[in-house]
């Protein structure tokens, strides 16, 4: 299989080649690329797989995985070939390289944020947790998608205190909706704007480790 996307990859230094690893994927937002994503997650890269993975839709210097007719409104086709296509690339990653398919996590910024919050919606528990930064659901990813339970699914989503994209009310309706359907619910706010403070980014590098069990002490 020839994936969908582009990606960048970082395998721990000295990898046991009879074990397998947690892995982190990460989305980067509109307008971005892949390698702007590896520094949020950089000091857990001893213990983990981080697999960056680049929008396949050029826009200006950068990449999305969608279009949107208007902010917060994509198009519908666009953005359900992004997650199919994005589900497909997880199971491509995990059969190519030493992957623990029980401790396999999502981590998206924005647009990336979206699409990590829909890819839990509807792969379940074939994701460990996801990390969902400063995005939301969409109504017809809640309405008309086929969801699958997420009750076993860790969940940490953040946001912005001032967000000029996505207003802080955003947030806490998202960490809301999450609240009623898993029990492994972290929701925080950051006095940052439309990004991820470093307090925002220790954060979850802690509960990334927390939560799959690793202990790398690198801060």
């Amino acid at each position: 299989m020839e994936p969908a996307y582009q990606y960048d990859i970082h395998l721990p230094a000295n990898m046991d080649p009879d074990r397998t690893y947690p892995t982190i994927f990460t989305l980067h937002g509109k307008g971005s690329n892949e390698r702007n994503m590896f520094g949020l997650v950089a000091p857990l890269a001893s213990d983990f797989i981080i697999i960056n993975i680049r929008g396949n839709l050029p826009l200006g210097a950068g990449y999305q995985y969608y279009e949107l007719k208007s902010l917060g409104n994509p198009i519908r086709e666009l953005f359900d070939q992004a997650v199919q296509q994005l589900e497909a690339f997880i199971h491509y990653a995990t059969a190519k390289y030493p992957v623990d398919e029980r401790r396999r996590y999502m981590l998206g910024f924005s647009q990336g944020a979206i699409l990590s919050m829909t890819l839990a919606l509807t792969m379940g528990d074939q994701l460990k947790g996801i990390v969902a930064l400063n995005g939301y659901v969409p109504e017809f990813v809640k309405g008309e998608y086929s969801l699958q339970p997420v009750s076993d699914v860790s969940v940490f989503v953040s946001h912005g205190e001032f967000d000029s994209v996505f207003p802080i009310r955003i947030g806490h309706e998202t960490a809301a909706y999450f609240q009623n359907l898993t029990p492994h619910l972290t929701f925080n706010t950051y006095q940052t704007d439309h990004g991820v403070s470093e307090e925002n980014q220790r954060d979850v590098v802690r509960w990334l480790e927390r939560d799959a069990g690793v202990h790398t002490n690198k801060e």
